[in-house]
C-alpha cells in the first residue's frame, strides 16, 4: 500500500504537457521517480473516488512539478 512520503517510479507510459523542460509539448515520464505528496480520498471529510488520486512531486535540476496518477501507473522504489 502506498502512503504519503513514499518514493515511487512511473511504470506506465504517461504523456504530460506541463513538464518544466518540455512545456506545452507531449513528454512521456515513464521511468521518472518522485515522492507522493497526497493521496486524495476525501474532500471536506467526505469520501471521494477521483480518477487520478495519487499526487506525486518530481524534483528536477532546479524545478519541481506535480502530476496525478492511478495506483497501477506507479511502483514503490526500494532503497537498497
Amino acid at each position: 500500500m502506498m502512503k504519503v512520503g513514499d518514493r515511487v517510479r512511473v511504470i506506465e507510459s504517461v504523456i504530460i504537457y506541463h513538464h518544466p523542460e518540455h512545456r506545452n509539448e507531449p513528454f512521456d515520464i515513464k521511468g521518472t521517480e518522485g515522492t507522493i505528496r497526497k493521496i486524495m480520498d476525501d474532500w471536506q471529510g467526505r469520501p471521494i473516488s477521483p480518477t487520478l488520486p495519487i499526487n506525486v512531486q518530481f524534483a528536477l535540476t532546479k524545478k519541481k512539478f506535480i502530476a496525478h496518477f492511478k495506483a497501477e501507473e506507479l511502483e514503490l522504489v526500494t532503497e537498497e
